[in-house]
């Protein structure tokens, strides 16, 4: 029976020009989404190369200066810019700490659009709360990004529910279900078969579909075989789980159009109310920090750090003789009262910077933990891990950019109190910053997805079992 389905279900897909329609539209969508990613891909490595750039065109600069003075030629730059100064050096002369685009970033936007990707920490500054705030833009967070996550987790199910939702009541209105009766298979088992065939000819198409894409935009994606796997395995089970949704309703509901509108239901409450539920009950439960409110207290504690300085300058000095070594450190100026504000301002500025990270990672927390109610919300998250665009890949990048920050700064400190001269010699033993990416997987995410489509399959069986029982009940 099986080997008929299999001649019949081809014959009807190839008729009914379900493989050559499917085929075209996963072709269109894939290729516009793939091709709109990496564009993405393109301005963000851009905009790096431009930054570091011309942080080597300044690192050139600075060197000719450093040689100028060193032969004690005129230069056109006023005294207090001249690169002898350490200070000019930490805050005109900064590393760029960069966040590459991972291999396969094009697959899902993510938080991309929404943070920076490149820093440069300065010495000078008090805005600790501006410099790692989300960039975010109005237009962008209303459209969003067409990117492949977009097509797998919102397009592809509709997709998958205009081809699937019928199967069995097609057979119903046309009459030939009373023939299917007459043979030795159940019903569960035909539509089970009659769908899994389906599934196996969109799971040629998507990788056939992916295959080409990748080729021909210049994605090898042999040289990633094991991301292109994944990719491959996330969308199949994400796939399967609206197939056993499929199985379930026309098992259930019965006529086409109810069944439409079922799966259309389901879409919506997966897809769009469940995620939305879940962030909203996040951001209710663990709200974040008024951000004015931060930046007002910011503004507060520098203005009485600052009427007090020369008395922390004292307390500090006394507390770190290693910064009072010799005589000079007694010739007091300006970036010796400002270094030691800066310390004292972020020191108790801290505790209210801790709580907007604790309370941002409990939403975190929460999403993680409730994210199983919804697969698109799962794959989602696996496609921005694999991606390297996920909130925990840019939290990883901002907290490495806060510890350069202050390697950066503290590389400084002991020249300025020592009031030492800046030389060539002392370029080399400038801090450089390296972006380490999370080692991330999805595993749990797949094996999620799958089970969800277990229960699911379980569950259609489960209720026509029950549809069955109750008919012959009401017929006896």
């Amino acid at each position: 029976m099986f080997k008929y389905n299999f001649k019949y279900e081809l014959k009807q897909l190839l008729r009914s020009r379900w493989i050559q329609l499917m085929s075209a539209l996963l072709l269109l969508l894939f290729g516009f989404a793939t091709y709109n990613g990496l564009q993405k891909v393109e301005e963000r490595n851009a905009a790096i190369t431009t930054a570091q750039d011309k942080a080597r065109e300044n690192d050139k600069i600075m060197v000719k200066l450093l040689d100028s003075l060193d032969r004690e030629l005129e230069v056109s730059i006023p005294s207090w810019r001249h690169p002898t100064n350490p200070m000019v050096i930490g805050n005109s002369y900064p590393r760029v700490a960069a966040m590459p685009a991972e291999t396969f970033a094009f697959v899902a936007t993510g938080q991309s659009d929404m943070f920076t990707h490149y820093k440069k920490p300065e010495v000078y500054g008090f805005s600790f709360i501006e410099d790692f705030t989300e960039m975010t833009s109005p237009v962008q967070l209303l459209f969003g990004s067409f990117d492949l996550a977009f097509v797998i987790v919102y397009l592809l199910p509709l997709l998958i529910i205009a081809f699937s939702y019928n199967v069995l009541s097609a057979e119903r209105e046309s009459g030939s279900l009373r023939l299917l009766g007459a043979q030795p298979i159940r019903i569960e088992t035909w539509v089970l078969q009659k769908l899994g065939l389906r599934f196996l000819w969109l799971s040629v198409l998507v990788i056939l579909t992916l295959l080409m894409v990748f080729l021909a935009l210049g994605i090898p994606p042999l040289n990633k075989m094991k991301a292109f796997l994944g990719l491959i395995s996330m969308v199949l089970a994400y796939a399967l789980f609206w197939f056993a949704l499929a199985f379930l309703i026309n098992l259930w509901v019965g006529r086409s159009a109810k069944n439409a509108m079922s799966l259309l239901g389901l879409w919506i409450v997966f897809v769009l109310l469940v995620p939305s539920v879940i962030n909203q009950m996040g951001s209710t439960l663990y709200p974040l920090p008024s951000r004015a409110l931060m930046i007002n207290e910011m503004r507060g504690t520098q203005a009485d750090v600052l009427k007090n300085v020369d008395e922390i300058l004292d307390n500090f000095l006394r507390d770190h003789p290693e910064y009072a070594v010799n005589d000079t450190t007694l010739q007091r100026n300006y970036w010796h009262s400002f270094m030691v504000a800066q310390k004292v301002i972020r020191e108790e500025l801290q505790p209210v910077l801790d709580n907007h990270d604790q309370q941002l990672r409990k939403q975190q927390d929460w999403v993680t933990q409730f994210k199983w109610l919804s697969p698109a919300v799962v794959t989602q998250e696996a496609l921005n891990q694999m991606a390297g665009t996920s909130s925990q890949d840019y939290e990883n990048y901002r907290q490495q950019v806060l510890d350069f920050s202050h390697e950066w700064r503290n590389h400084f400190v002991p020249m300025v109190y020592n009031n030492t001269v800046f030389s060539k010699e002392d370029i080399e033993n400038l801090p450089h910053f390296e972006y380490q990416p999370l080692k991330g997987t999805f595993t749990g995410a797949l094996f999620t997805v799958l089970g969800l489509s277990l229960f699911v399959y379980l569950a259609g069986i489960l209720a026509y079992q029950k549809k069955s029982r109750d008919i012959i009940l009401k017929t006896e």
